[in-house]
Protein backbone atom coordinates (compact mmCIF):
# COMPACT_ATOMS: atom_id res chain seq x y z
CA UNK A 1 0.00 0.00 0.00
CA UNK A 2 1.49 3.44 -1.14
CA UNK A 3 1.90 6.08 1.77
CA UNK A 4 0.11 9.46 1.63
CA UNK A 5 2.30 12.68 1.38
CA UNK A 6 -0.19 14.48 3.53
CA UNK A 7 -0.34 14.22 7.44
CA UNK A 8 -3.12 12.50 9.13
CA UNK A 9 -5.65 14.88 10.28
CA UNK A 10 -5.96 13.61 13.46
CA UNK A 11 -3.39 12.60 15.99
CA UNK A 12 -3.11 8.78 15.74
CA UNK A 13 -1.03 7.88 18.83
CA UNK A 14 -1.23 8.56 22.40
CA UNK A 15 3.07 8.98 22.61
CA UNK A 16 2.40 11.49 19.71
CA UNK A 17 -0.56 13.63 21.90
CA UNK A 18 1.53 13.54 24.70
CA UNK A 19 3.79 15.54 22.95
CA UNK A 20 1.82 17.80 21.56
CA UNK A 21 -0.32 18.52 25.12
CA UNK A 22 3.14 19.14 26.76
CA UNK A 23 4.27 21.73 23.40
CA UNK A 24 0.35 23.17 23.68
CA UNK A 25 0.68 23.79 27.94
CA UNK A 26 4.71 24.94 27.17
CA UNK A 27 3.59 27.66 25.06
CA UNK A 28 0.70 29.03 27.25
CA UNK A 29 2.71 29.13 30.52
CA UNK A 30 -0.26 29.06 32.04
CA UNK A 31 -2.64 26.39 34.11
CA UNK A 32 -5.59 25.06 31.63
CA UNK A 33 -8.45 23.62 32.74
CA UNK A 34 -9.56 19.93 31.94
CA UNK A 35 -12.86 21.84 29.84
CA UNK A 36 -11.28 23.79 28.61
CA UNK A 37 -8.52 21.42 27.03
CA UNK A 38 -11.04 19.29 26.10
CA UNK A 39 -12.82 22.37 24.37
CA UNK A 40 -9.48 23.11 22.58
CA UNK A 41 -8.48 19.78 21.31
CA UNK A 42 -12.07 19.17 19.90
CA UNK A 43 -12.16 22.56 18.28
CA UNK A 44 -8.26 21.87 16.92
CA UNK A 45 -10.31 18.90 14.95
CA UNK A 46 -6.32 17.22 15.69
CA UNK A 47 -6.92 14.87 18.85
CA UNK A 48 -9.31 12.20 19.28
CA UNK A 49 -11.18 12.37 22.78
CA UNK A 50 -9.94 8.95 23.44
CA UNK A 51 -5.91 9.67 22.83
CA UNK A 52 -6.61 12.67 24.74
CA UNK A 53 -8.04 11.09 27.81
CA UNK A 54 -5.66 8.54 27.94
CA UNK A 55 -2.41 10.59 27.26
CA UNK A 56 -3.65 13.65 30.14
CA UNK A 57 -3.81 10.19 32.59
CA UNK A 58 -0.03 8.86 31.32
CA UNK A 59 0.98 12.67 31.60
CA UNK A 60 0.13 12.79 35.25
CA UNK A 61 1.08 9.81 35.98
CA UNK A 62 4.83 10.36 34.76
CA UNK A 63 4.78 13.79 36.69
CA UNK A 64 5.15 15.78 32.86
CA UNK A 65 1.75 17.57 33.84
CA UNK A 66 0.08 17.97 37.15
CA UNK A 67 -3.19 18.85 38.48
CA UNK A 68 -4.98 20.56 41.21
CA UNK A 69 -8.24 19.76 41.88
CA UNK A 70 -10.63 22.68 42.31
CA UNK A 71 -14.31 23.78 42.92
CA UNK A 72 -14.75 23.80 38.75
CA UNK A 73 -12.73 20.40 38.16
CA UNK A 74 -8.77 20.08 37.79
CA UNK A 75 -6.67 22.46 36.29
CA UNK A 76 -3.36 21.10 34.68
CA UNK A 77 0.16 23.06 34.58
CA UNK A 78 3.07 21.59 32.68
CA UNK A 79 6.02 20.55 34.81
CA UNK A 80 9.45 20.67 33.93
CA UNK A 81 9.69 17.44 33.08
CA UNK A 82 7.13 17.97 30.46
CA UNK A 83 8.95 21.44 28.98
CA UNK A 84 11.90 19.38 29.01
CA UNK A 85 10.13 16.58 26.60
CA UNK A 86 8.40 19.56 24.86
CA UNK A 87 11.57 21.45 23.96
CA UNK A 88 13.38 17.81 22.99
CA UNK A 89 10.92 15.83 21.16
CA UNK A 90 8.01 19.02 19.78
CA UNK A 91 9.85 18.82 16.40
CA UNK A 92 8.74 15.15 15.83
CA UNK A 93 5.07 17.00 16.01
CA UNK A 94 4.11 18.11 12.22
CA UNK A 95 4.04 21.97 12.48
CA UNK A 96 0.10 21.87 11.27
CA UNK A 97 -1.18 20.24 14.21
CA UNK A 98 0.86 22.59 16.71
CA UNK A 99 -0.12 25.72 14.71
CA UNK A 100 -3.54 23.75 14.96
CA UNK A 101 -3.89 23.30 18.23
CA UNK A 102 -2.32 26.81 19.47
CA UNK A 103 -4.23 28.71 17.14
CA UNK A 104 -7.14 26.57 18.95
CA UNK A 105 -6.12 27.33 22.36
CA UNK A 106 -5.36 31.05 21.16
CA UNK A 107 -8.90 31.64 20.04
CA UNK A 108 -10.48 29.74 22.75
CA UNK A 109 -8.80 31.64 25.54
CA UNK A 110 -9.31 35.47 23.27
CA UNK A 111 -13.07 34.25 23.06
CA UNK A 112 -13.25 33.71 26.93
CA UNK A 113 -11.85 37.05 27.42
CA UNK A 114 -14.27 38.89 25.11
CA UNK A 115 -16.94 37.26 26.72
CA UNK A 116 -15.72 38.35 30.41
CA UNK A 117 -15.38 42.18 28.88
CA UNK A 118 -19.01 42.01 27.65
CA UNK A 119 -21.94 41.15 29.21
CA UNK A 120 -25.34 41.20 27.11
CA UNK A 121 -28.97 40.31 28.15
CA UNK A 122 -31.79 40.82 25.66
CA UNK A 123 -35.32 41.15 27.33
CA UNK A 124 -38.05 42.19 25.32
CA UNK A 125 -39.78 45.35 25.10
CA UNK A 126 -42.89 46.57 24.10
CA UNK A 127 -43.02 45.82 20.48
CA UNK A 128 -39.63 44.85 20.27
CA UNK A 129 -36.28 43.64 22.33
CA UNK A 130 -34.05 45.92 24.68
CA UNK A 131 -30.14 44.79 24.06
CA UNK A 132 -29.10 45.62 27.67
CA UNK A 133 -24.86 45.23 28.37
CA UNK A 134 -22.06 46.47 29.99
CA UNK A 135 -18.36 46.64 29.17
CA UNK A 136 -15.58 46.54 31.61
CA UNK A 137 -13.37 43.60 33.61
CA UNK A 138 -13.92 42.69 37.69
CA UNK A 139 -13.26 45.90 38.50
CA UNK A 140 -14.37 48.41 36.33
CA UNK A 141 -16.99 48.76 34.38
CA UNK A 142 -16.30 51.56 31.20
CA UNK A 143 -19.73 51.40 29.50
CA UNK A 144 -23.42 50.83 30.27
CA UNK A 145 -26.19 50.80 27.70
CA UNK A 146 -29.29 49.92 26.49
CA UNK A 147 -30.30 49.74 22.55
CA UNK A 148 -34.03 49.04 21.28
CA UNK A 149 -34.05 46.45 18.42
CA UNK A 150 -37.54 46.11 16.47
CA UNK A 151 -37.18 41.95 17.40
CA UNK A 152 -35.25 39.34 18.77
CA UNK A 153 -33.53 38.27 15.33
CA UNK A 154 -31.71 42.08 15.28
CA UNK A 155 -31.20 42.05 19.31
CA UNK A 156 -28.75 38.71 18.98
CA UNK A 157 -27.24 40.17 15.51
CA UNK A 158 -26.56 43.35 18.00
CA UNK A 159 -25.45 41.57 20.95
CA UNK A 160 -23.34 38.89 18.96
CA UNK A 161 -21.81 42.07 16.91
CA UNK A 162 -20.94 43.46 20.51
CA UNK A 163 -19.32 40.70 21.76
CA UNK A 164 -17.47 40.15 18.78
CA UNK A 165 -15.40 42.86 19.77
CA UNK A 166 -16.17 44.63 22.57
CA UNK A 167 -13.54 47.05 22.90
CA UNK A 168 -13.81 48.37 19.57
CA UNK A 169 -17.09 49.13 20.17
CA UNK A 170 -16.27 51.18 22.99
CA UNK A 171 -13.42 52.75 21.22
CA UNK A 172 -15.78 53.55 18.24
CA UNK A 173 -18.49 55.27 20.84
CA UNK A 174 -16.25 57.28 22.74
CA UNK A 175 -14.96 58.56 19.38
CA UNK A 176 -17.88 59.50 17.87
CA UNK A 177 -18.78 60.90 21.08
CA UNK A 178 -15.55 63.17 20.84
CA UNK A 179 -16.20 64.10 17.26
CA UNK A 180 -19.68 64.47 17.87
CA UNK A 181 -20.36 68.42 16.37
CA UNK A 182 -23.17 70.60 17.96
CA UNK A 183 -26.15 70.55 16.28
CA UNK A 184 -26.54 74.00 14.42
CA UNK A 185 -29.90 75.72 15.16
CA UNK A 186 -31.31 77.73 11.70
CA UNK A 187 -32.33 81.13 12.44
CA UNK A 188 -34.84 82.81 9.92
CA UNK A 189 -34.23 86.61 9.19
Amino acid sequence: MASSNFADPEMTSVHSVKILLCYLLDKLDRPVAEEQLLEIAGDSGVINYFYLSEAVEDLLRTGAVSAENTENGRVFRIEEKGRMGSDYFNRYIPITFRRSILSSAYSYFARLRRENECRCEILPSGNGCCVSFSIGDASLELMKLSLYAPDEEQAEHIAEKIKRNPTGFYQSVIKLMLENPEEETEVDL
